[in-house]
This record gives C-alpha cells, sequence and structure tokens, in this order.
C-alpha cells in the first residue's frame, strides 16, 4: 500500500476515499481523477454523444408526459384521442425510429466507446493533434488496473500509436482507502506525456 506521507493532492484538500473491497469503487474514483488529469493537460471533453443520448431520452420523456398528464379526461379529450388514431402510422414509426436509434447507439457503445471513460477534443490550438479516447479496466477480483490512452480518429495521420499502463491499484491507496493523488496523477501524466511524445518520434 501506499505510505500516508507521499505527495500532496494536487488539486482538493478533501481526500478522496475509496472501498477497498468494492472494486467498482476504486475503479470509479481512479476514472474520476483520470479525467481531472487530462482536463488538466488543456484537453475538454467531447461530449456529443452523450448529447444525443440525453436529446432522445428527452423526446421520449416529453412525449410520455403529453400522453400521461394531457389536462382533459375522456369525454373532453375525444378530439386528441382521434388525433392520436388518426396519427398512429406516424407514432409507430416514431416508436420504430426510437428503437432503429436505440439499437444504433447501443452498437456505437459496444463497438466504439468500450472501456472508454473519457473523450476529448484535440487540444485548444493544436493542429497536429487528435483528441483522446481513454479507457481503463480493472477486473474482477483483480487489483491490476490498465489504463490506455489512444487517439479518437485512428485513421488520421496526427494519430499516434496507443500506450498503456497496467500497475496494482495498491500503489495509488493506503491502507485506509484514502488515494495518493500525487502518485496517480503523476502515472497519469507520464502516460499522456509517452502518447504525446509519440507524435515527436515519428
Amino acid at each position: 500500500m501506499a505510505s500516508d506521507g507521499a505527495a500532496a493532492t494536487p488539486a482538493k484538500v478533501t481526500p478522496k476515499k475509496a472501498n477497498l473491497l468494492d472494486p467498482h469503487s476504486i475503479k470509479h474514483l481512479l476514472d474520476e481523477t483520470i479525467s481531472d488529469v487530462v482536463k488538466s493537460k488543456g484537453y475538454t471533453e467531447d461530449t456529443r454523444l452523450s448529447n444525443l443520448k440525453l436529446g432522445i431520452g428527452a423526446a421520449v420523456i416529453a412525449v410520455a408526459l403529453l400522453a400521461q398528464f394531457y389536462p382533459k379526461k375522456f369525454p373532453q379529450n375525444r378530439e386528441f384521442l382521434l388525433g392520436c388514431i388518426a396519427l398512429y402510422p406516424l407514432f409507430t414509426g416514431c416508436v420504430d425510429t426510437y428503437v432503429v436509434l436505440n439499437v444504433v447507439l447501443l452498437i456505437l457503445s459496444y463497438t466504439k466507446e468500450k472501456d472508454a471513460i473519457l473523450f476529448t477534443h484535440p487540444p485548444a490550438g493544436a493542429f497536429n493533434s487528435t483528441g483522446l479516447v481513454i479507457s481503463s479496466k480493472l477486473p474482477r477480483f483483480s487489483d491490476m488496473y490498465t489504463l490506455t490512452i489512444a487517439s479518437a480518429d485512428p485513421q488520421s495521420i496526427s494519430a499516434n500509436k496507443p500506450v498503456q499502463f497496467t500497475k496494482s491499484v495498491t500503489k495509488w491507496f493506503t491502507k485506509e482507502g484514502v488515494l495518493v493523488e500525487g502518485l496517480f496523477w503523476k502515472d497519469v501524466q507520464k502516460l499522456i506525456d509517452d502518447y504525446n511524445s509519440e507524435r515527436k518520434s515519428k
């Protein structure tokens, strides 16, 4: 386990703590911290896919709320019901479209997102860079955490080879479950620097 007297936390005074018996808690805390490190290096989060998912969800909720809370009861809402019946093929098309879009989003999530925890845009002012895809894994019943940094556009001429490390989480946590952020930040920053140095060595 990491010692309590290790490097001070870079961003926050309040120590981050995880339940060491819960791998999901450990992974969540490490993933959150990685997001902070990457953003501190000048990358901004790319939220297009999650915004699209939120938009579809909001549209579905709006339709459900309209159907549930229409202000009039049956005899008075006859015109509304007749309109719904007349537009039934359109609503069916909307439902089909919704299902198809959800299937497309699931396929995208399965094929593109995979273990990704963060997608980024290129740093501001960078003309020979792509955004990043940050992925992580912490297998069940294992303490070995794998962090991978790859290009968000692997086909681009500016894309670098992916870099990764696999290390035991015991290096970054005290016996009480407190994250020694200084050590973890150094490891993540070094991996980002390794990824960026690939560009210079091409």
